[in-house]
């Protein structure tokens, strides 16, 4: 298996776990930069996450058009320039993720915020903005990113952070890899819950800005990597130690 097969495998396990985890479920969808052409990403043709192989994977230009063999796969997600659009303006993101994910949407629909009151949840950050498409493209659209305009501006409201709130549609979470992006949109979901429960007891505390600063700093591989054995056990894939188990970021101490 060469490095680009193993990174196709990569991808067809990080939907199962993220439609496992109520992140994405026929629809939503997960790619990665190349490795050796930071303008092209993988991303699989429309269908639903847990039913992706990897033969459905497909090369893009950060613009959307198609690269690869003909014939090609499959038809391509109509979103692939909320991806594209966001590489070509963060070099740091590697991995992308936008979903449906169902306790989230309720926080892009009214003024109340989003933001970690869990140290698990943590690296979503406390300034999470809310896109919406209306504001530039008008209030007659299907609410899908559907262009390299709209993937732009979207990209533009999402700026240096973690996650952006789609409003009505759900949200859009970037990562420094594969594991770390899955890592943080699981935890997004399960925040919102927890949330949406917190509210109903009372006033709510939320972590601060140097608590989330210190937990998000010292989140490490070995982290990732206890979180991704689990969930790929859960999603009947077979479990692949990533390289930073226990390289650079592992912490004998980072065992809560």
């Amino acid at each position: 298996m060469t490095d680009l097969d193993a990174l196709r495998e990569e991808i067809v396990t990080a939907n199962r776990i993220l439609a496992d985890n109520r992140v994405v479920d026929s629809f939503g969808h997960i790619s990665v930069r190349h490795p050796d052409h930071a303008d092209r990403f993988f991303l699989s043709r429309a269908r639903a996450p847990e039913q992706i192989v990897a033969g459905d994977i497909m090369e893009f230009a950060l613009t959307g058009e198609i690269l690869g063999p003909d014939p090609m796969p499959g038809k391509p997600y109509s979103e692939r320039f909320i991806h594209g659009a966001i590489y070509e303006a963060r070099p740091d993101v590697q991995a992308v993720v936008h979903n449906h994910s169902p306790s989230v949407i309720p926080f892009s629909v009214t003024k109340v915020p989003m933001k970690p009151i869990m140290h698990m949840s943590a690296p979503i950050g406390s300034d999470i903005p809310n896109w919406d498409i209306a504001d530039k493209f008008g209030d007659c659209t299907n609410l899908l990113v559907t262009s390299m305009e709209m993937g732009r501006d979207l990209a533009a409201a999402l700026g240096h952070r973690t996650v952006t709130l789609m409003r009505g549609h759900g949200s859009t979470v970037v990562g420094t890899s594969v594991r770390q992006v899955v890592f943080t949109s699981v935890y997004m979901e399960l925040n919102a819950d927890m949330l949406l429960r917190a509210r109903d007891l009372g006033e709510v505390t939320y972590l601060s800005d140097g608590e989330i600063e210190t937990i998000t700093k010292a989140r490490s591989g070995f982290t990732l990597e206890r979180g991704w054995e689990n969930w790929c056990l859960k999603a009947g894939r077979p479990y692949v130690p990533g390289s930073n188990e226990t390289g650079p970021g592992y912490s004998q101490t980072d065992k809560s």
